[in-house]
């Protein structure tokens, strides 16, 4: 009944999706919340292009014969508990939530710095029982517009949060898709993950307009954009750069399965899946959700890897072509007064060029704009961190109180 009550909606639903919303405002609020049609970044982005007539790359039967052709597709996302865990990588869209700090035990480097509006019930990938994987922390701020992933995340007694990495996105601005080359981010691919998530949302409103994530066993020592980093396990030539796209043959014969599936397969003839980790091969993502059919979404399995094809890729690059250019600029960082009274306000002002994004540290956190306003209550030394594709560049300045 529960399959026969989603294919009648999906025959409702499937030429009128949700559409997609200019701001982060209809979001509903919590765990797993919809999104009620808006899709990350704009519609340029690589995620939100339509492929499905795009060029083949040369190497793609080789790619694929690496893989292996009979290699199942995989749905690593579903419904209810498996060995204690939820399916998949849950996310929660919250609102009004005070910044916290972020401490970094592994890719501090290559991190977006704190704080970062992270609750305290956000699920840690595996809840109720996160164990020792990777341990996602997806939060989307509806307020703003950002998105914040964390890894390897566990909570503090404090209300503070552990992080292997970090990284902030701004959902409605492409140029934040693109992480400094070379460097990671919530995934060893340097891409955001909640993105490329399969979301029931979305299947229940007929229509995944974006490529989906999905892993792959072995990977060299390359990445093609949307990609920045590489976590290579393998010197064969035809195994995946990160960041590479698989699409779904538009041959293959998709009419005989169930509906959730459906949607599923459609987006992949679409809009294809981009390589983000290593991993299980041809393992695709989602948001676990008590919504999923998990017998539905068990029919993805009999799609072998032989009936997808490698996208085009063009640049591929590796250690010797890795784009080189110029940090961003800092002209002055200043505070207006430098000295104050315990209580008082002081404004942080900048000047910068060449920068995708900013972010204050600590008790701020992204900033737009070219001025903030904090409320020391001992004195402090601000860092103003200006991040682009090439890198990124600091400033500070101290506030004393007395």
């Amino acid at each position: 009944m529960r399959t026969l009550l989603f294919s009648i909606l999906l025959i409702m639903c499937l030429n009128s999706a949700l559409p997609a919303q200019n701001g982060c405002s209809g979001m509903s609020l919590g765990i797993g919340a919809s999104l009620n049609g808006f899709i990350s970044f704009s519609p340029d982005s690589l995620w939100n292009q339509n492929v499905a007539s795009a060029p083949v790359d040369p190497n793609s039967d080789a790619i694929i014969n690496f893989i292996g052709t009979t290699t199942p597709l995989h749905p690593d996302f579903g419904s209810g508990l498996y060995r204690g865990q939820s399916i998949g990588i849950p996310y929660i869209v919250e609102s009004g939530t005070a910044p916290v700090k972020i401490h970094f035990t592994a890719y501090g480097d290559e991190s977006d710095p704190g704080p970062m509006p992270v609750p305290a019930n956000a699920p840690i990938e595996g809840y109720p029982k996160p164990g020792n994987g990777d341990r996602h922390v997806l939060v989307l701020d509806r307020d703003n517009c950002w998105l914040y992933e964390l890894y390897d995340s566990h909570l503090l007694k404090n209300g503070n949060w552990d992080a292997g990495s970090a990284a902030v996105w701004n959902l409605l601005d492409n140029a934040t898709q693109q992480r400094p080359y070379t460097w990671t981010s919530a995934d060893a691919a340097g891409l955001p993950i909640f993105p490329g998530l399969a979301r029931y949302d979305e299947v229940a409103a007929g229509a995944i307009q974006h490529a989906l994530r999905f892993t792959l066993q072995y990977s060299q020592a390359a990445f093609t954009p949307p990609a920045s980093h590489w976590a290579a396990n393998s010197t064969n030539p035809y195994a995946a750069p990160m960041g590479m796209r698989l699409r779904l043959k538009a041959s293959y014969d998709i009419s005989g399965f169930p509906p959730q599936s459906k949607v599923i397969l459609i987006a992949l003839q679409q809009y294809g899946m981009i390589m983000a980790d290593n991993g299980s091969s041809i393992f695709i993502s989602g948001a676990p959700d008590d919504g999923w059919d998990n017998d539905d979404l068990g029919a993805l399995k009999s799609v072998p890897a032989s009936a997808f094809e490698v996208v085009l890729m063009d640049p591929i690059y590796t250690q010797g072509n890795i784009p080189q250019g110029a940090n961003p600029t800092i002209t002055s960082f200043t505070a207006n007064p430098q000295k104050v009274s315990p209580g008082s306000s002081v404004t942080l002002n900048w000047s910068v060029s060449n920068a995708d994004y900013n972010i204050v540290s600590p008790q701020v956190g992204v900033v737009v704009g070219t001025s903030v306003t904090v409320v020391p209550a001992k004195t402090t030394t601000y860092t103003l961190y200006s991040t682009n594709q090439y890198g990124r560049t600091t400033a500070t300045v101290k506030v004393t109180v007395k």
